[in-house]
């Protein structure tokens, strides 16, 4: 059994300020009791993978996605691999122009520099009327911010929720859809319409971002790339480098020193 340590969320009532900023450092597999806040929430790894339950659905967000969490939602989390994770906690007045449903954001360089420098400054609250501005610019990039479901979606399509849980289990699997389809007496097509229905993606889409996000918690790991890429079903090294770099603009070399 893996250990783990519970954490625990803030223990104030009301925010000390409308916008309230944190940065914590994380260990793989470090947990958060399942809970609810009258504010909304953005979650954002700097570096390491969590996992989060809000009301009873799943979701998994990389480095580059950001969670967001509505007022009043009941979620709890647990870290995949431990790294730098921001918390930005925004009164509900606030929350207007923001999702009503919880969803993955996809970030951009300049809400992302806004939480380096508060985290670099240690500020939770802004202190000046310049901090106050990057505050405001903060919410605006997050309205801005491209909305997916989730970046990894689940299904609670019986068929499908079969085949997504072997992957999970086995996520160098290259058994072809087609194959799948025999496996679970379906047709190619009933399962790639049910993909795009169910997931908003092909299953090529989802299995390379399953991939992805293992990649990133085996690269915390003592493991060569070559042996990353075969485990993950890619028969060369170069194969599982290119995937990798377009998702996350470095290579895996690159990403490891990042984050080391």
């Amino acid at each position: 059994m893996i250990a783990h340590t519970v954490q625990y969320p803030p223990d104030f009532v009301t925010l000390p300020y409308p916008i309230y900023v944190r940065l914590n450092e994380f260990e793989t597999n470090d947990r958060f009791l399942s809970h609810r806040h009258p504010w909304g929430q953005l979650s954002y790894s700097a570096s390491g993978v969590m996992a989060l339950t809000i009301e009873g659905r799943p979701f998994r967000v990389p480095p580059q996605y950001a969670l967001w969490t509505p007022p009043e939602k009941e979620h709890d989390a647990h870290t995949l691999q431990g790294g730098r994770h921001h918390s930005v906690y925004i009164d509900a007045a606030l929350c207007r122009g923001l999702p009503a449903e919880p969803c993955a954001l996809q970030l951009s360089p300049i809400l992302k520099a806004i939480l380096e420098d508060f985290a670099t400054r240690r500020l939770n609250v802004p202190h000046t009327p310049a901090d106050r501005r990057l505050t405001e610019v903060l919410l605006d990039q997050m309205r801005q911010a491209r909305c997916s479901d989730s970046y990894l979606p689940g299904s609670n399509d019986p068929q499908l929720s079969r085949l997504l849980d072997a992957l999970q289990h086995c996520p160098g699997n290259n058994d072809t859809l087609a194959q799948w389809a025999e496996q679970l007496h379906s047709t190619e097509r009933t399962l790639a319409r049910r993909c795009q229905r169910e997931l908003g993606m092909s299953f090529g889409e989802w299995r390379q971002r399953l991939r992805f996000l293992t990649a990133l918690s085996m690269l915390e790991k003592d493991l060569s790339v070559l042996h990353i890429a075969l485990d993950l079903g890619y028969s060369t090294a170069s194969a599982f480098i290119a995937m990798f770099q377009r998702r996350s603009g470095l290579t895996p070399e690159q990403y490891r020193r990042q984050h080391q």
